[in-house]
């Protein structure tokens, strides 16, 4: 049954991904709203649907390693292992200059990750504890983060661009849901099955957090960012992966601090640091040769970090 659930999720969020890039990309184009900003939001958002649930869910239940393994997980897998494929299958040219500002975002909400998970830098408290302060500190960022980029679209009017698809704004809207339930179902059940295998063969908590259920919740992103770039959405498909991070951070550890205080172990800071480090990898890789361009041998050298990072993962345990 696992296998069966495994291999049924993983078209569920097939399907899921084409309505829900089809559907915000028509919305974009027929209401003038640049793609950026809808992979920044409605994609990105739906596409993490299935982290809120895991985190929130573990947290609950006192699975701390897996709530830290997903989120920190997944963020690296997103850029080192999803926007690797993408790049690989066909390199990004970076349109809107304001990209840049989204991944120098991603880069400060890893950085106030850090901050708010280690109390004992700040107190003379001896346990990193995650309280509810914590979550709605994280949540405050992530207002600002909606006000700062999505704010503006308000005060500018922006043309609409071509579009030889005028079908109903509300066929679009369902079609987006439908595609969200899709990605949230498969996601689940994708990550369960996995799980499931996985524990079988006597594998930790944490590593199954950072490895199996991190690629697992990140599916959604790769399916969905490489249909996005094959359509040359590449706007969408960086804004979806930036996105998820900035919102795994902001928006799913604060809900989830917010609700259930949690207790980190210290030795998630190597992977937060880690996910510091490829974050500012990728916005450097904005400056090298041709600007605003990610190409192959970068999406190359992404995958062969994830393959270090996977193997330091299993070495620790």
């Amino acid at each position: 049954m696992d296998y069966i659930l495994l291999i049924l999720g993983i078209v569920i969020l097939v399907k899921g991904a084409d309505y829900l890039v089809d559907g915000s990309s028509v919305i974009a184009k027929n209401f003038g709203i640049p793609s950026i900003i809808v992979g920044l939001t409605i994609v990105a958002f739906g596409t993490s649907v299935p982290d809120v649930v895991v985190s929130l869910m573990a947290a609950i239940n006192g699975q701390v390693g897996t709530v830290f393994g997903n989120v920190v997980g997944s963020n690296i897998a997103n850029i080192l292992l999803i926007l690797g494929i993408v790049v690989i299958l066909k390199p990004l040219n970076i349109k809107k200059s304001t990209v840049l500002k989204e991944i120098l975002f991603s880069l400060l909400a890893t950085v106030v990750l850090f901050v708010v998970s280690n109390n004992l830098i700040w107190g003379d408290s001896s346990v990193s504890s995650l309280t509810k302060v914590d979550g709605f500190v994280l949540l405050m960022f992530f207002g600002i983060f909606i006000y700062f980029f999505i704010g503006p679209i308000k005060s500018k009017k922006i043309p609409k661009e071509s579009f030889n698809k005028q079908r109903n704004v509300w066929e679009e809207i369902w079609i987006i849901v439908m595609g969200i339930i899709g990605l949230y179902l498969g996601g689940k059940w994708v990550v369960e099955s996995a799980s499931s295998i996985a524990l079988s063969f006597g594998v930790s908590e944490f590593l199954i957090a950072s490895t199996v259920i991190a690629v697992g919740t990140s599916l959604p992103e790769l399916i969905t960012s490489v249909k996005a770039v094959m359509r040359n959405e590449s706007d969408l498909a960086l804004g979806n992966i930036i996105g998820s991070n900035i919102f795994n951070i902001f928006g799913v550890l604060g809900i989830t601090f917010a609700i259930s205080p949690v207790t980190m172990p210290k030795v998630i800071n190597v992977d937060i640091l880690f996910l510091m480090f490829v974050t500012t990898l990728l916005f450097s890789f904005m400056f090298i040769g041709e600007k605003h361009k990610l190409k192959r041998w970068q999406g190359v050298l992404f995958l062969v970090l994830y393959a270090v990072y996977i193997t330091f993962l299993v070495l620790r345990g």
